[in-house]
């Protein structure tokens, strides 16, 4: 029997749109339900019903309106589903007792009336449905489960199957009424000798979303996940379970996902428990919830592991209390205490086990991020600590939502794992020529694992371009995120990134190409790390072809502890390696004991002198036009200074300079005022040391230009 029930009530239901295989995958509402009762036990059969239902919408598509032979006033003088389902509670349960039974279980020929068509429109119109429609067994499994030989039915549709078993097919009745009967007759058949077959596979539909905790070595089946997209940014898992209600979500199977900036980016992975649920899920691509339409799309399992899967001990027991609701807090002072996070809250929201039920996000060397959840034992409390959203706590406001478990262990995995790119170098144990390679230049290579952005607005960080990359953020190399400034040490709309593979690259160009940053639209193009250094060294690159660099000056980049580098005999001919902004006055040159014939320079790993701690990108400033052949100079973009140290000249040098001083390191200074004399110089190289001959050579070649060049041309320090 039918999880022990005395009858079936054989149920169909049909939709003002699309109906059959593809019903509930329109969101169309249903305008028809058609039941009969088979008694089990005596093996027979009831009045056959058919209730019409109206819908808020009263329209019909056409192929509805021939299947059904409904029309829009039949729909108008319907009642409306909550008072049918009513009115078929009430049915079914005289109908029941006076045949004597105490019990009934629905049977369906699919899962899609109960799962994509009832259960979601309940649930979007508020109405509490029976109990009766949380379970039920489909006509289809059984007919499988019985005959076993059967699996050559072609799509085993109602009428094969009744064929398969000699029955006559049902076709002169209409849409509804032909279905239910052709079920009550395969029924009456499987009950009957020689097959005797008993009705246990009791498909269920769950009440309620079970949160909990997702472990890194759980293997999870890829054929049962999802990405939604286009989610509020306020939905919690619960608002996510209701809107793929009818189908099972797995436990703790709602991973909300987080951009670069720890916040929601509007999509979530979800788990269900098989692939029969999975798909039925994709049916529900660009469903509504509330106003908005959501995407639905296949996922991995290891998308869902990388997202809610986790070791913490912390977190397993800080989610161990069953039924809690998860409240997030962001923004808190980072010398908050459990007793000011508990005394903030206030008595009305008491928080499950005081200082238990609260965890603080916290960085991998203990230092607190300014998150933390916290436990609640039931929905008046949560709301009640909702209602201080942005109060003030100490001298910052304090943000509050709901969150889930899947949130919570992703916040943990975040903050507790490496960061994708380190905050600061190590400080040098000893000055490092430049002529080794620079911690944070990529390699040449011809491998196309690398993404030019083109057409960035200039007022974007790397926080935009890491949400405009959204869910591939993660497959970038560490320090892989390289903007592309000018001349002038402005930003140029260029910017590249390094990823972990090929592949990599080429689903980011064909997900992201054209797609906007705020309000214009972002070219990303695949290319190779080879093309990409000759990019930043000041070549060329397009759809039409690869242009060189017009030098081969290599300019490296900031941001790094320190930079040093030996001066040749007789010019500076190598990369100059530029300081941040905010740099502070460099140490004078000094002699290496070991090495007396270089000089090296460096400056000292300051955290001050950043303006960026969390800085994740190298910014590299492609090379100035093509020098005099005789002088070697370092660009000084506006903000930056550029500072080079000249070893001992060379005689062989002072004949070639042509009356250039030979010692010190010659600057360009490019966008000089016109008006500009050697004191306005002066100030603003103030704190670097010059020699009194490089200031009396300064003065000689001030009054040489006032005649003979214009104040743009060379200078000498």
């Amino acid at each position: 029997m039918a999880s022990h029930s005395d009858t079936l009530v054989v149920f169909f239901g049909a939709t003002a749109g699309a109906n059959g295989g593809k019903l509930g995958s329109d969101e169309r509402e249903i305008i028809l339900l058609v039941w009969q009762i088979v008694d089990l036990h005596e093996k027979k059969v009831g009045k056959l019903h058919r209730c019409v239902v109206k819908p808020d919408a009263l329209e019909l598509t056409d192929q509805c309106s021939e299947d059904t032979g409904l029309t829009v006033d039949d729909l108008a003088e319907a009642e409306p589903l909550d008072k049918v389902l009513q009115q078929f509670q009430q049915s079914v349960s005289s109908e029941v007792k006076c045949l004597g039974r105490s019990s009934f279980t629905l049977c369906v020929d699919s899962p899609h009336v109960i799962r994509q068509a009832l259960h979601p429109e309940a649930s979007k119109k508020n109405l509490v449905l029976p109990e009766c429609f949380f379970s039920f067994v489909d006509v289809k499994k059984e007919f499988h489960k019985c005959c076993p030989d059967a699996s050559s039915v072609p799509k085993r549709t109602l009428a094969s199957m009744l064929e398969y078993v000699g029955l006559p097919a049902v076709s002169e009745e209409s849409m509804g009424e032909m279905e239910v009967s052709s079920m009550v007759q395969l029924t009456l058949h499987l009950l009957a000798e020689p097959h005797n077959h008993k009705f246990t596979c009791v498909e269920t539909v769950k009440y309620k979303f079970d949160s909990g905790t997702c472990n890194k070595m759980e293997p999870v089946d890829s054929e049962t996940v999802i990405r939604a997209r286009g989610l509020p940014w306020q939905s919690s898992d619960q608002d996510i379970a209701r809107f793929f209600k009818g189908l099972s979500i797995a436990k703790g199977g709602v991973a909300l996902c987080l951009n670069a900036q720890g916040r929601r980016n509007g999509e979530a992975l979800v788990r269900f428990i098989n692939s029969e649920h999975r798909d039925l899920a994709l049916e529900r691509h660009k469903h509504h919830m509330g106003s908005r339409y959501i995407e639905v799309y296949k996922a991995t399992g290891e998308e869902f592991l990388k997202i809610a899967g986790g070791t913490s001990n912390e977190v397993a027991q800080f989610l161990s209390k069953e039924n809690q609701v998860i409240i997030r807090m962001r923004g808190l002072p980072f010398t908050a205490t459990p007793q000011d996070v508990l005394s903030f809250l206030g008595p009305e929201s008491p928080v499950t086990d005081d200082a238990e039920g609260l965890l603080f996000v916290k960085y991998p060397d203990g230092r607190p991020t300014g998150d933390a959840f916290v436990l609640f034992s039931c929905e008046e409390y949560a709301q009640n600590a909702l209602k201080r959203h942005k109060q003030i706590l100490g001298k910052r406001y304090i943000e509050l939502f709901r969150s889930t478990a899947a949130e919570v262990q992703q916040v943990l995995n975040r903050y507790m794992s490496a960061p994708l790119i380190s905050t600061l170098p190590p400080s040098p144990i000893m000055p490092v020529p430049v002529l080794a390679s620079p911690p944070y230049l990529p390699a040449a290579s011809s491998s196309r694992d690398c993404v030019r952005l083109r057409g960035l607005p200039y007022t974007a960080g790397i926080e935009d371009i890491l949400e405009f990359m959204g869910e591939h953020t993660v497959d970038i190399k560490p320090h892989g995120v390289h903007m592309v400034l000018n001349q002038q040490g402005r930003p140029s709309g260029d910017a590249f990134i390094q990823m972990k593979s090929p592949d990599k690259s080429f689903m980011v160009a064909q997900k992201c190409h054209k797609k906007t940053m705020k309000d214009r639209y972002v070219e990303v193009f695949q290319c190779s790390t080879e093309e990409m250094s000759i990019v930043l060294m000041g070549g060329t690159l397009n759809r039409s072809g690869l242009s060189p660099p017009p030098c081969k000056l290599p300019c490296l980049s900031p941001p790094t502890a320190y930079a040093a580098f030996p001066t040749p005999p007789s010019m500076l001919s190598e990369a100059a390696l530029y300081q941040p902004p905010l740099l502070a006055a460099p140490r004078p040159h000094q002699t290496v004991a070991h090495s007396p014939a270089h000089a090296l320079a460096y400056y000292p790993p300051q955290p001050h002198m950043y303006m960026n701690m969390n800085m994740n990108y190298t910014a590299y400033y492609p090379s100035p036009p093509v020098s005099p052949s005789t002088v070697g100079y370092f660009a000084a973009p506006p903000g930056s200074v550029a500072a080079a140290v000249a070893a001992q000249s060379h005689p062989a040098a002072g004949a070639a300079s042509s009356g250039l001083p030979q010692h010190g390191a010659l600057v360009r200074m490019q966008g000089l005022p016109y008006n500009t004399g050697v004191k306005d110089i002066l100030s603003f190289f103030q704190g670097y040391q010059y020699a009194p001959d490089e200031y009396s050579g300064m003065v000689q070649m001030s009054e040489q230009a006032r005649s003979l060049i214009q104040p743009k041309e060379w200078l000498c320090l």
